[in-house]
């Protein structure tokens, strides 16, 4: 059974407008987009007639940190505004983060909070992993096992199978030991170390990953959607569309 395919919005932030790239998108096959802030803050109620017009949806979309611990309700009303189901906190700043176990607990303990709260509301809160969950802390652990162990069972992952490569780690090794909590698969790939093309990234399928081998492992996570994503394509619609043409040549 194929999965809805998104297309993170952040991959084309420097092709504006916005909403010209929907109907777009729409007809290369995609199912959804997923909108970062600030794609969507601006008028929600705007953004979401913007995605019926188009006939994608939104499943989950990104958000700060701070946003879930300060102010969960407006993140919650967004994402009853857009239909998303997911609320998907994305990352820590380099000068915010601290090198110990107890502040990666702290982080896992700040999206169980915002889980909790959102739960009523029949949404999920889900973490986004880059590269630095899996650089060893002084005492040899990962800050990805803090996180998770501290959040407990009602917080999920999307899981960034690009991030987890260039951290020198095992996405098929991750799919395993977290498929219970895996809610959405980012198909990001990465061109050879030393590629310094679009910063390294590359379209699915592109580069160094081994889909085709990994395409098992998701169908025992509890994913129900896959997610597109480039960090920085010098041609977002070539992106775009090599990405999705090579998931659905697998399958997906």
């Amino acid at each position: 059974m194929p999965y809805p395919i998104a297309y993170q919005l952040y991959s084309s932030r420097n092709f504006p407008p916005l909403a010209a790239q929907l109907p777009v998108l729409k007809a290369m096959g995609y199912d959804a987009i997923e909108p970062w802030l600030p794609a969507y803050e601006a008028d929600p109620k705007l953004f979401r007639r913007q995605l019926d017009d188009a006939g994608l949806a939104c499943y989950g979309f990104h958000m700060p940190l701070a946003g879930l611990v300060s102010e969960p309700n407006r993140f919650i009303d967004i994402a009853l505004t857009l239909g998303a189901t997911v609320l998907i906190p994305p990352y820590v700043a380099v000068e915010e983060r601290e090198n110990t176990p107890d502040y990666w607990r702290g982080l896992g303990e700040k999206l169980a909070r915002g889980a909790e709260t959102a739960g009523p509301h029949e949404l999920k809160v889900a973490w986004h992993n880059h590269d630095f969950e899996y650089v060893p802390l002084p005492d040899g652990s990962k800050p990805i096992d803090h996180i998770f162990e501290a959040a407990g069972p009602d917080v999920w992952f999307e899981i960034d199978c690009g991030w987890i490569t260039r951290a020198g780690a095992d996405p098929a090794a991750e799919l395993r030991r977290y498929a219970d909590r895996i809610i959405a698969i980012q198909t990001k790939d990465t061109a050879p170390l030393g590629t310094t093309l679009d910063d390294g990234w590359t379209a699915t399928g592109d580069g160094i990953i081994d889909w085709a081998a990994l395409v098992p492992l998701f169908r025992r996570t509890r994913a129900d959607h896959i997610v597109t994503e480039h960090d920085n394509p010098g041609d977002w619609q070539r992106f775009a569309s090599r990405s999705i043409y090579h998931l659905k040549a697998l399958g997906l």
